[in-house]
């Protein structure tokens, strides 16, 4: 039986592939954490971020944009001090941003709502034999990519948001050979 191959051989990665990613995500806090993480990713490797989750949660307040919302200059300085999280200045100063305009969303339509009109409120199911098929970024993660920024996002291109949508099961990327690919699939509906 043919699985993804991304993962390699890393228990963490095993473990996130398998329980994780492609699970569709209904939650808005959730989806925000996550979509904020990918924009960490910029750049680097997921494992990297993966290896970090807990200390980002614990220096970003348990991803509540409510509290991040309300953060300065004087949290940003704490966090580029913080070894434990990419310190990059402008990824923080972004996740206070997105707070900002997550909150905006959240009280208007609702974050998870939002963000899963993009697929009807139905994830995607791709058919792929092969990871060589999956694409980095799709017409729709574009689209998405550019409705964020205009909502005052940053850090969120079509590769990021693409893989947004498939860590957060909008888009079911398990190859077909990969047992996940029907489990996910199967899980289809909020």
């Amino acid at each position: 039986m043919t699985s993804c191959t991304w993962p390699g051989t890393d228990p963490m990665y095993l473990a996130y592939h398998d329980t994780e990613w492609g699970v569709p995500e209904w939650d808005s806090r959730a989806l925000w954490e996550k979509l904020i993480l990918d924009g960490f990713q910029a750049g680097l490797s997921w494992i990297t971020i993966l290896r970090k989750r807990d200390a980002f949660r614990e220096a970003f307040a348990g991803f509540h944009p409510e509290i991040i919302a309300e953060w300065g200059e004087e949290d940003v300085l704490r966090l580029l001090a913080n070894p434990g999280i990419v310190r990059h200045r402008g990824k923080i100063e972004g996740t206070i941003k997105s707070a900002r305009a997550y909150l905006k969303i959240e009280a208007e339509t609702g974050f998870a709502k939002w963000m899963w009109a993009y697929v009807d409120s139905t994830p995607i199911q791709n058919r792929w034999q092969s990871m060589a098929e999956v694409p980095g970024f799709t017409p729709l993660s574009t689209q998405l990519s550019k409705d964020l920024k205009k909502a005052g996002f940053t850090f969120c291109g079509p590769t990021i948001v693409y893989a947004f949508m498939q860590a957060t099961g909008m888009v079911n990327d398990h190859v077909l050979g990969c047992p996940c690919h029907e489990q996910v699939a199967a899980m289809a509906r909020p």
